[in-house]
């Protein structure tokens, strides 16, 4: 058992999600995090860091809106699905647009080939969650 399925297991008051969609999806945000910011770290480091600005940038909002979405879906207490829905929607988005870009440097970049994975996984990950909540 994962750390937040464990977790998610303690609570008193569980959310109206299916538990297993819902820790992959929290899983799948907080790895798909730290792989974008390794990916804009590193894209900083390489010798056409010009040509990667877009890429840094859309890690950097990757990140940030993966980091948003998992601490929102960790909270059971008072579930807003309206609200969830539309971070999952927004983080769905983000994922693949970093994802996108991402594949564009692949080839040269392993960071980004790892990077693209990560992305599909955790847009893939909010798409089966946001399915569930129709």
């Amino acid at each position: 058992m994962t750390q937040a399925a464990a977790l998610l297991e303690t609570h008193r008051r569980p959310g109206p999600l299916d538990r297993k969609l819902l820790v992959d999806c929290i899983e799948a945000c907080v790895s798909c995090a730290q792989s974008c910011t390794a990916c804009a770290d590193a894209d900083l480091a390489e010798d056409d860091v010009t040509e990667m600005r877009r890429c840094i940038r859309l890690c950097l909002d990757c990140a940030d809106v993966c980091e948003a979405t998992g601490r929102v879906l960790t909270r059971q207490t008072e579930f807003d699905a309206l609200t969830a829905k539309a971070q999952l929607q927004s983080c769905e988005a983000m994922c693949h647009a970093c994802a996108e870009e991402c594949h564009h440097h692949a080839q040269h970049h392993e960071h980004c080939r790892i990077c693209e994975e990560e992305c599909r996984t955790c847009e893939l990950a909010c798409q089966r969650l946001l399915e569930a909540m129709k």
